[in-house]
Protein backbone atom coordinates (compact mmCIF):
# COMPACT_ATOMS: atom_id res chain seq x y z
CA UNK A 1 0.00 0.00 0.00
CA UNK A 2 1.23 3.41 -0.84
CA UNK A 3 1.05 6.59 1.08
CA UNK A 4 -1.20 9.37 -0.14
CA UNK A 5 0.27 12.38 -1.86
CA UNK A 6 0.98 15.46 0.19
CA UNK A 7 -1.25 17.52 -2.11
CA UNK A 8 -5.01 17.13 -1.58
CA UNK A 9 -6.84 15.57 -4.53
CA UNK A 10 -9.82 17.92 -4.23
CA UNK A 11 -9.85 21.63 -3.54
CA UNK A 12 -13.32 21.88 -2.02
CA UNK A 13 -14.05 24.83 0.23
CA UNK A 14 -15.70 24.58 3.64
CA UNK A 15 -19.17 25.21 2.22
CA UNK A 16 -18.82 22.36 -0.27
CA UNK A 17 -17.63 19.99 2.43
CA UNK A 18 -20.55 20.97 4.63
CA UNK A 19 -22.95 20.37 1.75
CA UNK A 20 -21.56 16.88 1.22
CA UNK A 21 -22.21 16.06 4.88
CA UNK A 22 -25.68 17.62 4.77
CA UNK A 23 -26.79 15.71 1.66
CA UNK A 24 -26.80 12.48 3.62
CA UNK A 25 -29.38 13.86 6.04
CA UNK A 26 -31.52 15.27 3.23
CA UNK A 27 -31.88 11.74 1.91
CA UNK A 28 -32.09 10.10 5.32
CA UNK A 29 -35.00 12.19 6.52
CA UNK A 30 -37.07 11.45 3.41
CA UNK A 31 -37.42 7.70 3.96
CA UNK A 32 -38.12 7.45 7.69
CA UNK A 33 -41.90 7.27 7.57
CA UNK A 34 -41.92 5.51 4.21
CA UNK A 35 -39.45 2.94 5.54
CA UNK A 36 -41.63 2.28 8.58
CA UNK A 37 -44.70 1.76 6.42
CA UNK A 38 -42.88 -0.47 3.92
CA UNK A 39 -41.32 -2.57 6.67
CA UNK A 40 -44.64 -3.00 8.46
CA UNK A 41 -46.43 -3.79 5.21
CA UNK A 42 -43.92 -5.97 3.34
CA UNK A 43 -41.44 -7.02 6.01
CA UNK A 44 -38.37 -5.45 7.56
CA UNK A 45 -36.07 -8.21 6.28
CA UNK A 46 -36.77 -7.43 2.62
CA UNK A 47 -36.80 -3.65 3.00
CA UNK A 48 -33.60 -3.49 4.99
CA UNK A 49 -31.73 -5.97 2.81
CA UNK A 50 -32.54 -4.18 -0.44
CA UNK A 51 -31.72 -0.79 1.04
CA UNK A 52 -28.30 -1.97 2.16
CA UNK A 53 -27.51 -3.30 -1.31
CA UNK A 54 -28.32 0.15 -2.71
CA UNK A 55 -26.15 1.72 -0.03
CA UNK A 56 -23.23 -0.58 -0.91
CA UNK A 57 -23.41 0.28 -4.61
CA UNK A 58 -23.52 4.00 -3.83
CA UNK A 59 -20.50 3.72 -1.55
CA UNK A 60 -18.42 1.94 -4.21
CA UNK A 61 -19.37 4.55 -6.81
CA UNK A 62 -18.57 7.53 -4.57
CA UNK A 63 -14.87 7.87 -5.56
CA UNK A 64 -15.84 7.81 -9.24
CA UNK A 65 -18.53 10.43 -8.59
CA UNK A 66 -16.04 12.63 -6.72
CA UNK A 67 -13.59 12.56 -9.61
CA UNK A 68 -16.32 13.36 -12.13
CA UNK A 69 -18.26 16.21 -10.54
CA UNK A 70 -19.12 17.31 -7.03
CA UNK A 71 -22.85 17.23 -7.88
CA UNK A 72 -22.55 13.48 -8.38
CA UNK A 73 -21.09 13.25 -4.87
CA UNK A 74 -24.14 15.12 -3.61
CA UNK A 75 -26.38 12.62 -5.43
CA UNK A 76 -24.51 9.62 -4.03
CA UNK A 77 -24.79 10.97 -0.52
CA UNK A 78 -28.53 11.54 -0.92
CA UNK A 79 -28.99 7.97 -2.16
CA UNK A 80 -26.96 6.59 0.75
CA UNK A 81 -29.04 8.64 3.15
CA UNK A 82 -32.30 7.44 1.62
CA UNK A 83 -31.22 3.80 1.67
CA UNK A 84 -30.02 3.86 5.27
CA UNK A 85 -33.09 5.84 6.34
CA UNK A 86 -35.19 2.67 6.45
CA UNK A 87 -32.78 0.88 8.79
CA UNK A 88 -34.22 1.68 12.20
CA UNK A 89 -37.89 1.46 11.22
CA UNK A 90 -37.09 -1.95 9.71
CA UNK A 91 -35.42 -3.08 12.93
CA UNK A 92 -38.53 -2.17 14.89
CA UNK A 93 -40.76 -4.05 12.46
CA UNK A 94 -38.50 -7.11 12.70
CA UNK A 95 -38.49 -7.01 16.50
CA UNK A 96 -42.28 -6.87 16.41
CA UNK A 97 -42.22 -10.36 14.91
CA UNK A 98 -39.26 -11.77 16.83
CA UNK A 99 -38.92 -10.22 20.31
CA UNK A 100 -40.77 -12.02 23.16
CA UNK A 101 -42.30 -9.77 25.80
CA UNK A 102 -39.54 -10.12 28.40
CA UNK A 103 -36.67 -10.15 25.93
CA UNK A 104 -37.43 -6.91 24.05
CA UNK A 105 -34.92 -4.83 25.97
CA UNK A 106 -32.00 -7.23 25.69
CA UNK A 107 -32.61 -8.02 22.00
CA UNK A 108 -33.01 -4.35 21.14
CA UNK A 109 -29.88 -3.38 23.08
CA UNK A 110 -27.88 -6.18 21.46
CA UNK A 111 -28.94 -5.09 17.97
CA UNK A 112 -28.12 -1.45 18.63
CA UNK A 113 -24.60 -2.35 19.77
CA UNK A 114 -23.91 -2.33 16.04
CA UNK A 115 -23.99 1.47 16.16
CA UNK A 116 -21.01 1.96 18.50
CA UNK A 117 -19.24 -1.07 17.03
CA UNK A 118 -19.48 0.41 13.55
CA UNK A 119 -18.21 3.74 14.85
CA UNK A 120 -15.28 2.00 16.57
CA UNK A 121 -14.24 0.21 13.39
CA UNK A 122 -14.78 3.22 11.14
CA UNK A 123 -12.92 5.75 13.27
CA UNK A 124 -10.10 3.30 14.00
CA UNK A 125 -9.30 2.32 10.43
CA UNK A 126 -10.32 5.39 8.43
CA UNK A 127 -7.35 7.44 9.54
CA UNK A 128 -5.00 4.57 8.73
CA UNK A 129 -6.61 4.00 5.32
CA UNK A 130 -6.42 7.70 4.51
CA UNK A 131 -2.70 7.57 5.09
CA UNK A 132 -1.77 4.11 3.80
CA UNK A 133 -4.76 2.83 1.80
CA UNK A 134 -5.02 2.27 -1.95
CA UNK A 135 -6.60 4.65 -4.48
CA UNK A 136 -5.05 7.70 -2.87
CA UNK A 137 -6.00 6.49 0.58
CA UNK A 138 -9.47 7.93 1.01
CA UNK A 139 -10.94 5.94 -1.85
CA UNK A 140 -10.20 2.65 -0.11
CA UNK A 141 -12.60 3.59 2.70
CA UNK A 142 -15.55 3.64 0.31
CA UNK A 143 -14.53 0.51 -1.60
CA UNK A 144 -14.09 -1.54 1.56
CA UNK A 145 -17.34 -0.19 3.05
CA UNK A 146 -19.20 -1.23 -0.08
CA UNK A 147 -17.54 -4.66 -0.14
CA UNK A 148 -18.44 -5.40 3.48
CA UNK A 149 -22.00 -4.23 2.81
CA UNK A 150 -22.34 -6.71 -0.08
CA UNK A 151 -21.01 -9.54 2.09
CA UNK A 152 -23.47 -8.61 4.83
CA UNK A 153 -26.39 -8.53 2.38
CA UNK A 154 -25.62 -12.03 1.09
CA UNK A 155 -25.53 -13.38 4.66
CA UNK A 156 -28.69 -11.41 5.53
CA UNK A 157 -30.85 -12.85 2.77
CA UNK A 158 -29.43 -16.34 3.30
CA UNK A 159 -29.79 -16.65 7.06
CA UNK A 160 -32.86 -14.59 7.99
CA UNK A 161 -36.65 -14.73 7.59
CA UNK A 162 -39.52 -12.33 8.20
CA UNK A 163 -41.15 -14.47 10.91
CA UNK A 164 -40.19 -17.47 13.06
CA UNK A 165 -42.58 -19.63 11.02
CA UNK A 166 -40.57 -18.93 7.86
CA UNK A 167 -37.09 -19.60 9.26
CA UNK A 168 -35.50 -22.91 8.28
CA UNK A 169 -32.90 -22.92 11.03
CA UNK A 170 -35.21 -22.60 14.03
CA UNK A 171 -36.42 -25.48 16.22
CA UNK A 172 -40.12 -26.13 16.76
CA UNK A 173 -39.74 -25.42 20.46
CA UNK A 174 -38.14 -22.02 19.92
CA UNK A 175 -40.63 -21.11 17.19
CA UNK A 176 -43.61 -21.95 19.40
CA UNK A 177 -42.11 -20.03 22.31
CA UNK A 178 -41.58 -16.84 20.27
CA UNK A 179 -44.97 -16.96 18.54
CA UNK A 180 -46.85 -17.74 21.73
CA UNK A 181 -45.02 -15.03 23.70
CA UNK A 182 -45.58 -12.33 21.09
CA UNK A 183 -49.20 -13.28 20.46
CA UNK A 184 -51.37 -11.50 17.96
CA UNK A 185 -50.22 -7.90 18.23
CA UNK A 186 -47.11 -8.48 16.20
CA UNK A 187 -48.50 -11.19 13.95
CA UNK A 188 -51.66 -9.71 12.44
CA UNK A 189 -51.26 -8.00 9.10
CA UNK A 190 -51.11 -4.22 9.09
CA UNK A 191 -54.59 -2.71 8.79
CA UNK A 192 -55.76 0.92 8.82
CA UNK A 193 -53.23 3.05 10.66
CA UNK A 194 -54.70 5.12 13.55
CA UNK A 195 -52.85 8.29 12.60
CA UNK A 196 -54.95 10.62 14.72
CA UNK A 197 -54.62 8.45 17.82
CA UNK A 198 -50.88 8.25 17.32
CA UNK A 199 -50.53 12.02 17.02
CA UNK A 200 -52.71 12.56 20.11
CA UNK A 201 -50.70 10.08 22.22
CA UNK A 202 -48.59 11.80 24.90
CA UNK A 203 -46.41 8.67 25.47
CA UNK A 204 -45.57 8.74 21.77
CA UNK A 205 -44.56 12.41 21.97
CA UNK A 206 -42.42 11.55 24.98
CA UNK A 207 -40.48 9.22 22.67
CA UNK A 208 -40.23 11.96 20.03
CA UNK A 209 -38.74 14.42 22.51
CA UNK A 210 -36.37 11.85 23.99
CA UNK A 211 -35.16 10.75 20.58
CA UNK A 212 -34.57 14.33 19.43
CA UNK A 213 -32.37 15.33 22.37
CA UNK A 214 -30.62 11.95 22.48
CA UNK A 215 -29.86 12.25 18.77
CA UNK A 216 -28.48 15.75 19.30
CA UNK A 217 -25.92 14.36 21.74
CA UNK A 218 -25.18 11.37 19.51
CA UNK A 219 -24.59 13.45 16.39
CA UNK A 220 -22.45 15.88 18.35
CA UNK A 221 -20.13 12.99 19.19
CA UNK A 222 -20.22 11.33 15.77
CA UNK A 223 -19.93 14.43 13.58
CA UNK A 224 -18.05 16.92 15.74
CA UNK A 225 -15.84 14.86 18.03
CA UNK A 226 -12.88 14.59 15.60
CA UNK A 227 -13.02 18.35 15.02
CA UNK A 228 -13.22 19.03 18.75
CA UNK A 229 -10.22 16.79 19.45
CA UNK A 230 -8.21 18.63 16.82
CA UNK A 231 -9.26 22.26 17.36
CA UNK A 232 -9.81 22.37 21.11
CA UNK A 233 -7.59 19.61 22.49
CA UNK A 234 -4.84 19.72 19.83
CA UNK A 235 -4.64 15.99 19.12
CA UNK A 236 -2.94 15.18 15.80
CA UNK A 237 -4.58 13.13 13.04
CA UNK A 238 -2.87 9.86 13.95
CA UNK A 239 -4.29 10.10 17.49
CA UNK A 240 -7.61 11.58 16.40
CA UNK A 241 -9.07 8.51 14.71
CA UNK A 242 -8.27 6.18 17.58
CA UNK A 243 -9.42 8.59 20.28
CA UNK A 244 -12.66 9.26 18.40
CA UNK A 245 -13.44 5.54 18.57
CA UNK A 246 -12.80 5.16 22.32
CA UNK A 247 -16.12 6.72 23.48
CA UNK A 248 -18.02 4.33 21.24
CA UNK A 249 -16.08 1.43 22.70
CA UNK A 250 -17.34 2.41 26.14
CA UNK A 251 -20.88 2.61 24.77
CA UNK A 252 -20.51 -0.81 23.16
CA UNK A 253 -19.39 -2.45 26.40
CA UNK A 254 -22.18 -0.84 28.44
CA UNK A 255 -24.83 -1.78 25.87
CA UNK A 256 -24.07 -5.47 26.35
CA UNK A 257 -25.63 -5.55 29.81
CA UNK A 258 -28.16 -2.66 29.74
CA UNK A 259 -30.89 -4.66 28.02
CA UNK A 260 -30.33 -7.71 30.22
CA UNK A 261 -30.53 -5.54 33.33
CA UNK A 262 -33.78 -3.90 32.21
CA UNK A 263 -35.50 -7.17 31.37
CA UNK A 264 -34.35 -8.71 34.66
CA UNK A 265 -36.06 -5.89 36.57
CA UNK A 266 -39.26 -6.58 34.63
CA UNK A 267 -39.15 -10.38 34.98
CA UNK A 268 -38.45 -10.21 38.72
CA UNK A 269 -41.26 -7.71 39.19
CA UNK A 270 -38.93 -5.16 40.75
CA UNK A 271 -40.12 -2.50 38.33
CA UNK A 272 -43.01 -2.16 35.92
CA UNK A 273 -42.23 -1.74 32.24
CA UNK A 274 -43.15 1.94 32.49
CA UNK A 275 -40.81 2.53 35.42
CA UNK A 276 -37.97 0.66 33.71
CA UNK A 277 -38.30 2.78 30.59
CA UNK A 278 -38.46 6.04 32.55
CA UNK A 279 -35.63 5.20 34.95
CA UNK A 280 -33.21 4.00 32.29
CA UNK A 281 -33.97 6.88 29.94
CA UNK A 282 -33.71 9.58 32.59
CA UNK A 283 -30.34 8.17 33.65
CA UNK A 284 -29.31 8.17 29.97
CA UNK A 285 -30.00 11.92 29.99
CA UNK A 286 -28.94 13.13 33.43
CA UNK A 287 -25.55 11.39 33.71
CA UNK A 288 -24.37 12.62 30.28
CA UNK A 289 -25.69 16.10 31.07
CA UNK A 290 -23.34 16.26 34.06
CA UNK A 291 -20.34 14.82 32.24
CA UNK A 292 -20.81 17.08 29.20
CA UNK A 293 -21.05 20.14 31.41
CA UNK A 294 -17.71 19.09 32.88
CA UNK A 295 -16.20 18.63 29.41
CA UNK A 296 -17.05 22.26 28.75
CA UNK A 297 -14.76 23.24 31.62
CA UNK A 298 -11.73 21.20 30.53
CA UNK A 299 -8.79 22.97 28.88
CA UNK A 300 -6.15 21.57 26.55
CA UNK A 301 -3.85 21.09 29.55
CA UNK A 302 -6.16 18.34 30.84
CA UNK A 303 -7.25 17.03 27.46
CA UNK A 304 -7.08 13.36 28.46
CA UNK A 305 -9.61 14.08 31.21
CA UNK A 306 -11.93 15.43 28.51
CA UNK A 307 -11.64 12.12 26.64
CA UNK A 308 -12.52 10.22 29.83
CA UNK A 309 -15.58 12.41 30.40
CA UNK A 310 -16.71 11.92 26.81
CA UNK A 311 -16.35 8.16 27.30
CA UNK A 312 -18.58 8.40 30.39
CA UNK A 313 -21.10 10.38 28.34
CA UNK A 314 -21.15 7.79 25.60
CA UNK A 315 -21.42 4.88 28.04
CA UNK A 316 -24.35 6.42 29.90
CA UNK A 317 -26.27 7.23 26.73
CA UNK A 318 -26.39 3.49 26.03
CA UNK A 319 -29.11 3.21 28.70
CA UNK A 320 -31.42 4.67 26.05
CA UNK A 321 -31.42 1.22 24.49
CA UNK A 322 -33.70 0.10 27.32
CA UNK A 323 -35.53 3.44 27.27
CA UNK A 324 -37.09 5.23 24.30
CA UNK A 325 -35.37 3.05 21.66
CA UNK A 326 -37.49 0.03 22.58
CA UNK A 327 -40.53 1.97 23.82
CA UNK A 328 -42.39 1.84 20.50
CA UNK A 329 -42.62 -1.93 20.87
CA UNK A 330 -44.30 -1.44 24.25
CA UNK A 331 -46.86 1.07 23.06
CA UNK A 332 -47.80 -0.45 19.71
CA UNK A 333 -45.90 -3.48 18.44
CA UNK A 334 -48.03 -3.65 15.27
CA UNK A 335 -47.04 -0.10 14.34
CA UNK A 336 -43.54 -0.02 15.85
CA UNK A 337 -41.84 0.52 12.49
CA UNK A 338 -44.15 3.41 11.65
CA UNK A 339 -43.77 5.02 15.08
CA UNK A 340 -40.01 4.78 14.85
CA UNK A 341 -40.07 6.28 11.38
CA UNK A 342 -41.93 9.30 12.71
CA UNK A 343 -39.79 10.03 15.75
CA UNK A 344 -36.57 9.23 13.91
CA UNK A 345 -37.55 11.94 11.43
CA UNK A 346 -37.40 14.44 14.29
CA UNK A 347 -34.10 12.90 15.40
CA UNK A 348 -32.71 13.41 11.91
CA UNK A 349 -33.57 17.10 12.17
CA UNK A 350 -31.36 17.13 15.27
CA UNK A 351 -28.54 15.67 13.18
CA UNK A 352 -29.02 18.34 10.53
CA UNK A 353 -28.92 21.27 12.93
CA UNK A 354 -26.10 19.94 15.14
CA UNK A 355 -23.19 21.09 12.91
CA UNK A 356 -25.00 24.35 12.14
CA UNK A 357 -25.39 25.25 15.82
CA UNK A 358 -21.83 24.16 16.54
CA UNK A 359 -20.58 26.38 13.72
CA UNK A 360 -22.43 29.38 15.15
CA UNK A 361 -21.07 28.67 18.64
CA UNK A 362 -17.44 28.22 17.53
CA UNK A 363 -16.61 31.06 15.08
CA UNK A 364 -13.04 31.26 16.36
CA UNK A 365 -12.73 27.56 17.28
CA UNK A 366 -11.43 28.29 20.77
CA UNK A 367 -11.65 25.97 23.77
CA UNK A 368 -14.14 28.29 25.46
CA UNK A 369 -16.39 28.28 22.41
CA UNK A 370 -16.31 24.49 22.20
CA UNK A 371 -17.41 24.44 25.82
CA UNK A 372 -20.64 26.14 24.75
CA UNK A 373 -21.33 23.27 22.34
CA UNK A 374 -21.33 20.81 25.22
CA UNK A 375 -23.38 23.11 27.45
CA UNK A 376 -26.13 23.10 24.83
CA UNK A 377 -26.05 19.29 24.78
CA UNK A 378 -26.24 19.23 28.55
CA UNK A 379 -29.24 21.59 28.68
CA UNK A 380 -31.08 19.61 26.02
CA UNK A 381 -30.55 16.39 27.94
CA UNK A 382 -32.09 17.89 31.07
CA UNK A 383 -35.16 19.02 29.13
CA UNK A 384 -35.49 15.56 27.58
CA UNK A 385 -35.27 13.85 30.98
CA UNK A 386 -38.01 16.00 32.50
CA UNK A 387 -40.46 15.58 29.64
CA UNK A 388 -39.92 11.85 29.27
CA UNK A 389 -40.40 11.25 32.99
CA UNK A 390 -43.79 12.96 33.05
CA UNK A 391 -45.13 11.87 29.65
CA UNK A 392 -43.60 8.44 29.11
CA UNK A 393 -45.42 5.11 29.38
CA UNK A 394 -44.52 1.47 28.87
CA UNK A 395 -47.88 -0.22 28.40
CA UNK A 396 -49.80 -1.31 25.33
CA UNK A 397 -51.98 1.58 24.17
CA UNK A 398 -55.69 1.23 23.49
CA UNK A 399 -55.39 2.48 19.92
CA UNK A 400 -52.77 -0.20 19.18
CA UNK A 401 -55.06 -3.12 20.04
CA UNK A 402 -56.41 -4.89 16.93
CA UNK A 403 -60.16 -4.49 16.49
CA UNK A 404 -62.26 -7.61 17.01
CA UNK A 405 -63.37 -7.61 13.39
CA UNK A 406 -59.80 -7.35 12.13
CA UNK A 407 -58.71 -10.14 14.43
CA UNK A 408 -61.56 -12.42 13.29
CA UNK A 409 -60.78 -11.70 9.65
CA UNK A 410 -57.11 -12.57 10.12
CA UNK A 411 -58.04 -15.83 11.81
CA UNK A 412 -60.52 -16.78 9.09
CA UNK A 413 -58.19 -15.89 6.22
CA UNK A 414 -55.15 -17.53 7.82
CA UNK A 415 -53.08 -14.35 8.06
CA UNK A 416 -51.75 -15.00 11.54
CA UNK A 417 -48.39 -16.59 12.22
CA UNK A 418 -49.38 -17.97 15.59
CA UNK A 419 -48.63 -21.63 16.11
CA UNK A 420 -51.97 -22.50 17.68
CA UNK A 421 -55.63 -22.28 16.58
CA UNK A 422 -58.11 -20.07 18.37
CA UNK A 423 -61.48 -21.58 19.12
CA UNK A 424 -64.80 -19.74 18.83
CA UNK A 425 -65.04 -19.69 22.63
CA UNK A 426 -61.68 -17.90 22.87
CA UNK A 427 -62.81 -15.36 20.27
CA UNK A 428 -65.95 -14.62 22.24
CA UNK A 429 -63.91 -14.19 25.41
CA UNK A 430 -61.59 -11.82 23.56
CA UNK A 431 -64.57 -9.75 22.40
CA UNK A 432 -65.80 -9.43 26.00
CA UNK A 433 -62.36 -8.34 27.20
CA UNK A 434 -62.08 -5.73 24.49
CA UNK A 435 -65.30 -4.07 25.58
CA UNK A 436 -63.65 -3.23 28.88
CA UNK A 437 -60.78 -0.78 28.49
CA UNK A 438 -59.36 -1.78 31.86
CA UNK A 439 -58.66 -5.28 30.59
CA UNK A 440 -56.43 -4.19 27.72
CA UNK A 441 -53.21 -4.80 29.61
CA UNK A 442 -54.24 -8.41 30.29
CA UNK A 443 -54.78 -9.32 26.63
CA UNK A 444 -52.30 -11.85 25.20
CA UNK A 445 -50.65 -9.44 22.74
Amino acid sequence: MSQISSRPEFDWDKQARSQILSMYFYGYICTQLLGGWLASRYGGIKVWGVSMLICGVSAVLTPLCARTHIYLVYAARVVIGMSTGVTFPSIQAILGHWAPEYEKSKLSALIYTGLPFGSIVTFSISGVLCKYGFDNGWGSIFYLSGLFTFIWAVAWFTLTAETPAQLRWISDRERNFIETSIGKSGAIQLGPIPWLSILKSSPFWAIVVAHFFSAYVFYTLVILLPTFLKESLNFDISQNGLLSSVPFLSEFVTSLFVGYLADTFRIKGWMSTTMVRKTFQVFAFVAPAISMACVGQVTCEYRHLAVVLICITSACTSFSKAGFLVNSLDLAPRYAGILFGIHNTFATVAGMITPVIAGVLTPNRTTEEWGNVFYVCSAGSVVGAILYWFLGDGELQEWAVPSTSTFKNDILTGHTNVAFKTSETQLNTLEMNMRDKSDIKSLPF
